[in-house]
């Protein structure tokens, strides 16, 4: 038993000095110092390319023949975002859920919505409004009557979707008609039928003129869901990175350009790719174990909380999601505002950015970055906050 005992012991000391060896042995990725046109000009060609300013050039990205953008649906699209009614319970509506402040005509609505008793929006949304995040920050999203989604996911964001090729974590709905139409429907979302829907529609002489004006035939639900994938699609985010894209040298940080440069020789463009960064593909989460090459290193750098290996997932899964065919296949998140949306992941187990970067290079790049290369990518990932541009008054 001893020499049992032994054996074992040696054997596993030969492993990890083996393996230690070959970390110090193996050169750590070297990233390039970049100009800022060498810079600018790499992004480019990795299609990180800035978000239109214009209504003219958002519609010449994103517009569908089956439901081209126009005013009237902004108009109409807008109003039905913002609107309780839509609700079994008549409290709980599109924003509720995708909070945003902007101000709009309809922004009255999303005021009353904050000052109704026994609304969940006085608490958590109510003071991020103001984050641009397109969600309402809960860990498990919450839908009419306070009702938590079955396997307790976490709510997406919905601005720039209008970038996206899939939608929900799963991947598998394919439009944001099909979702918005879903979202009207689910029992733990807002809980109404089609014939809900167009009952409540037809008693407001407001809508019965925005409907006629924007459809020629009318009040419909496909043409409820049609109105809010054109509002929907105008939910898009311009700021300091757009500037930089644009040739604004100074929009950016040394620190943040450093962190552009590692994100994309890193390899996190590979996933997180596109005007949205992300969105465009469904990957399997997590790649590789938690232990890799790189984690054998020795590191004075540490993060406060331990982690621990976890057969599924790096993190506690709370309802056991496992994402499209139980395959660990997961819609990529956009990252556009992502320094606002948290908490992080499938079921929001991660309540910090710094964190997420670092479970997405052990996981899915098999990499241990260093403390300044995390600061270093998430200050790339603030300048990807903007706000909303208000293409219904543009041209």
């Amino acid at each position: 038993m001893k020499k049992l005992l032994f054996y074992t012991l040696l054997l596993a000391i030969v492993v990890i000095t083996t393996m230690t060896t070959i970390a110090y042995l193996t050169p750590p990725k070297k990233v390039p110092n970049y100009s800022d046109a060498a810079l600018r000009e790499l992004a480019i060609t990795k299609g990180h390319k800035a978000m239109p300013s214009s209504l003219s050039g958002l519609k010449a990205l994103v517009d569908d023949v089956s439901n081209p953008i126009t005013h009237e649906k902004m108009t109409l699209g807008a109003e039905l975002f913002f609107d309780t009614n839509l609700s079994k319970s008549s409290k709980t509506s599109c924003a509720t859920c995708h909070s945003f402040e902007r101000d709009l005509k309809n922004s009255g609505a999303m005021l009353q919505m904050l000052t109704q008793k026994e609304s969940k929006t006085n608490d958590c949304a109510a003071c991020h409004l103001r984050d641009q995040s397109g969600v309402d920050r809960f860990t498990f999203s919450q839908g009419d009557k306070d009702t938590v989604h079955p396997n307790l996911l976490n709510t997406q964001t919905i601005l720039n979707t209008a970038f996206a090729k899939h939608f929900t974590w799963s991947g598998e709905v394919a439009t944001i008609r099909e979702q918005s139409a879903n979202s009207l429907l689910a029992h733990h979302k807002l809980n109404m039928t089609k014939e809900d829907i167009n009952s409540t529609l037809a008693k407001n002489p407001r809508y019965q003129k925005l409907f006629a004006e924007a459809f020629e035939d009318g009040i419909t639900f496909e043409n409820t869901a049609k109105a809010l994938e054109a509002y929907v699609k105008t939910l898009v985010t311009r700021g300091a990175y757009d500037r930089f894209l644009d040739g604004d040298d100074t929009a950016m940080s040394g620190t943040a350009k450093r962190g552009l440069a590692n994100f994309i020789n890193h390899g996190c463009k590979g996933c997180h790719s596109g005007r949205a960064f992300g969105g465009e593909s469904i990957q399997r989460f997590p790649l590789r174990e938690f232990a890799q090459l790189y984690d054998v290193k020795f590191n004075f750098e540490f993060f406060p909380e331990p982690r621990r290996l976890d057969d599924e997932f790096p993190f506690k899964n709370s309802g056991g999601y496992l994402g499209k065919e139980d395959a660990h296949l997961f819609r990529v998140p956009i990252l556009r505002n992502v320094t606002k949306t948290s908490p992080y992941f499938h079921n929001g187990a991660v309540p910090k950015i710094r964190e997420a970067v670092d479970i997405m290079g052990r996981h899915q790049l098999g990499r241990h970055l260093t403390l300044e290369q995390i600061d270093e990518i998430v200050a790339f990932l603030r300048t990807l906050e903007g706000d909303i541009v208000d293409y219904r008054s543009a041209k």
